[in-house]
C-alpha cells in the first residue's frame, strides 16, 4: 500500500488569528497530492513545509467564505513566480468559477501569465472526480443553509458547501470541512473511516461528541476549533476525552503531519 500523509497547513477558524493559518490541508497519498482549502496565508505555508511548486495535483475547495478560498490568489501568483508548469485543476462551488476567473483578470492573472493552466471544475454533489488512484466524493452539507434563507433575496446564489470522502487502496478519509449539523457527516458515514478530519467551530462539544459516539471511526482529527475552545485548549481537550473515551482522538495544529 501506498504511503499517506495529511500536513495541516492552517487549522484555524474564521477568526484572525495570531498563532494559526486559516483552512488548508494537504493530503498525499503516494504520488498524488491534494490540497483542500486554501486559507490565506497558504503561499507561505506551503514553503514553510518544503512543498514544490508542481507537487499539488489539484485543489478541492469546500465553499467560498473568505477563511476557506481566501489565500488563492497569492497561491495562484506564487506558482506563476516560481514557473510552474503543471496544470492545476481546482473543485469548486459552480457560482464561484465566473466572480473567481473576473478576478484573476483584474489581478492580471491572466492565462498568457498562469502558463500552466487553472481549470475549473464545478462540484456535482455524489459524483467523484478521480486524481490518480485517489477517488474523492463530495457531498453537500448545510452549513451555508441559514445564510441562502437570511440572504438570498437580495444576493441570489447557490450557497453551496461540501465535505468529502478520500478514498485510496482501501483507505477512507472523511473531510468535514465546515458543516451545519453533525448530520451532514452521514454519507461519510456508510462505511468505516480510517481517519475523520472533523471542524469544531459550529457546534458545543457534547453535540459533535454525541454524534461520534460508537461511530465505526479509527481515529478523529479535530480542527477549526472555534476561538473560545482553542483558548481554553486543556479543558476542550478533556471534556472531548470524557465525552468520548476509548476513541482516538487528537487535535490538529499548524504543521502537525499525520500518517496512516
Amino acid at each position: 500500500m501506498e504511503p499517506f500523509s495529511l500536513t495541516c497547513l492552517g487549522v484555524g477558524d474564521g477568526m484572525p488569528n495570531a498563532d494559526r493559518n486559516h483552512s488548508s490541508y494537504l493530503y498525499q497519498f503516494g504520488e498524488t497530492t491534494l490540497l483542500v482549502d486554501c486559507g490565506e496565508p497558504v503561499g507561505r505555508s506551503c514553503r514553510a513545509a518544503g512543498i514544490d511548486k508542481d507537487a499539488i495535483d489539484r485543489l478541492l475547495l469546500s465553499h467560498l467564505h473568505s477563511d476557506h478560498f481566501g489565500g488563492l490568489f497569492m497561491f495562484l501568483q506564487g506558482l506563476w513566480l516560481e514557473n510552474r508548469r503543471k496544470p492545476l485543476p481546482i473543485n469548486l462551488p459552480a457560482d464561484g468559477i465566473q466572480p473567481i476567473r473576473q478576478m484573476l483578470h483584474l489581478a492580471n492573472l491572466v492565462p498568457e501569465l498562469l502558463r500552466f493552466g487553472v481549470e475549473m471544475e464545478p462540484w456535482k454533489a455524489g459524483q467523484p472526480i478521480i486524481q490518480g488512484k485517489v477517488r474523492v466524493t463530495p457531498y453537500p452539507t448545510t452549513h451555508l443553509e441559514s445564510l441562502r434563507q437570511l440572504l438570498q433575496a437580495k444576493y441570489p446564489g447557490q450557497y453551496a458547501a461540501y465535505c468529502f470522502l478520500l478514498e485510496h487502496e482501501g483507505r477512507r478519509i472523511g473531510h468535514s470541512a465546515d458543516l451545519g449539523a453533525p448530520s451532514d457527516l452521514d454519507p461519510l458515514l456508510l462505511h468505516p473511516l480510517d481517519l475523520l478530519v472533523c471542524e469544531l467551530s459550529h457546534f458545543k462539544i457534547p453535540e459533535i461528541c454525541a454524534y461520534l459516539r460508537d461511530k465505526p471511526i479509527k481515529k478523529v482529527l479535530f480542527t477549526h476549533l472555534s476561538r473560545h475552545y482553542w483558548e481554553d485548549f486543556e479543558g476542550t481537550r478533556q471534556e472531548v476525552k470524557r465525552l468520548l473515551p476509548g476513541m482516538n482522538v487528537v487535535f490538529a495544529w499548524d504543521g502537525d503531519v499525520v500518517m496512516l
